[in-house]
């Protein structure tokens, strides 16, 4: 696992904020995420954006659109609460992201994913999970996280188990999560508790 990274960008100031940053902004701290089981506080004692939230404020027309994305993954989509955690943890592991593991596996536990299965989770030893639906939901986004691809087996399995629209909405899921590792690792954010 990687070290906690050296933060790259400082929070913005809400006060520095422009009008479309500010949208942004509201959209994150009022939206579903204030309302909804959280792992961490959306903002820090200033009201800095925390994890990946911060950086979406540099981009603010694409930060809209992926903090929209991921609210709809998260509340929108057809996977239990379980699944939805264990789909995220899969893609943390795969991308070795402190923040997203961190984050997720306190929702996991809210959701009741155990510490024996989050271990497990945390080294990609998928036989922790004891439900079939969830060992193949965390299969297919292994596949997906690791190759970037399924094979035509896969596909054909996961297709007969869940049908085209959770299967486009794993996709999506891991596409989402993987770039807010890559966000999270670029831009350097630490864990809430450890930023500087």
């Amino acid at each position: 696992m990687t070290d906690q990274p050296t933060p790259r960008l400082a929070k913005l100031a809400v006060a520095d904020l422009d009008s479309r940053q500010r949208r942004l902004y509201d959209a994150i701290v009022e939206g579903p995420r204030a309302t909804g089981p959280q792992a961490f506080a959306l903002t820090d004692a200033d009201g800095g954006l925390e994890g990946p939230f911060n950086a979406m404020l540099l981009s603010p027309h694409l930060g809209e659109a992926l903090q929209a994305l991921g609210a709809a993954i998260r509340y929108g989509a057809n996977f239990t609460d379980r699944e939805r955690e264990i789909a995220i943890l899969v893609v943390a592991a795969a991308w070795d992201c402190a923040f997203e593991r961190y984050a997720h596996e306190a929702l996991g536990r809210l959701v009741g994913l155990t510490d024996l299965e989050l271990a497990g989770l945390r080294r990609g030893d998928l036989r922790c999970l004891s439900d079939e639906r969830e060992r193949a939901i965390a299969t297919i986004c292994r596949a997906l996280a690791q190759a970037g691809n399924l094979d035509d087996q896969a596909f054909a399995t996961g297709m007969a188990v869940f049908g085209g629209e959770l299967m486009f909405q794993l996709t999506t899921l891991v596409g989402y999560y993987a770039t807010l590792a890559l966000q999270l690792r670029v831009f350097g954010v630490a864990l809430p508790d450890q930023a500087a």
